[in-house]
Parts: C-alpha cells; structure tokens; sequence
C-alpha cells in the first residue's frame, strides 16, 4: 500500500509539474523574436532558452528549487526528499518532446517548492506565498 501510494504522489507531482511549465516549438519562439523586433540569437540568450528536457533534467533546477524551499519555506530538503526531486525532474525531463523549448528564466522551481513543501511537510501555503506564486 505505501508503494502504491509513493508511486500515485509521485505521478501527481510530475503532472503537476508539467502543468505549471511553459514550453514552446523553435518556430513559435522565432515568431515572438520577430514581432519583439530581436534576433533569435539575442532572444535566446536573453531568456536562456533550451530544450524543455535539458532545462528539467538539470542540476541547475534541481538547485534553485532546493534554495527556494530552504528560503521561501525555512525547509531542508532531506536526502530522500532530494532523491524524490531529482525523480520528478527526469520524469518531466523524459516526458517532453524532442523539439520542445523552454526557458530557465520561469517561476518552475518557486511553484515546484510550494508543491512539494506542501507535501513533505503537511503545511499549506499561506496567503502571502501563495499568491507570490
């Protein structure tokens, strides 16, 4: 029964994950560097854009939302909780499509610190945090 509860709060946790990211196609990003009147070169390095499995399977992500839960939520992560996080980040990493792009620019580790703060610990979001969110 715990396995098959930590395998449901996981796949909630991914899908909740894959909600809150905001992926977009080569051709869609070209078009928004076009009518913002810049290169796609100089959007790209602006926005610190990748493919959206390279941005989820990152050890950068996985540390920005590790610091926002040590400074938004005076929580630290324990090594089972981290193991979780990075589990979480490769199954979204592997979810995406091949041409998918996404930016490391975006509120993903905020709203996955929220989530998983939310879980691990039994606290909900006060209204303050939940609305930076």
């Amino acid at each position: 029964m715990a396995i098959e509860n930590s395998v449901n709060e996981h796949a909630e946790q991914v899908a909740g994950l894959m909600s809150a990211i905001c992926t977009r196609t080569l051709n869609h990003f070209a078009e928004e560097a076009k009518i913002n009147g810049e290169s796609l070169k100089d959007a790209f390095e602006r926005y610190e854009i990748d493919y959206a499995w390279h941005v989820l399977g990152s050890d950068r992500l996985r540390d920005a939302t590790l610091a926002c839960l040590a400074q938004r939520h005076s929580h630290v992560a324990t090594d089972a909780q981290r193991a979780s996080l990075a589990s979480i980040l490769k199954s979204a990493s592997a979810a995406q499509a091949p041409d998918l792009l996404m930016s490391f620019d975006n509120e993903v580790p905020e709203q996955l610190a929220d989530t998983l703060c939310a879980v691990w610990t039994g606290r909900t979001l006060s209204p303050a945090t939940a609305q930076a969110a």
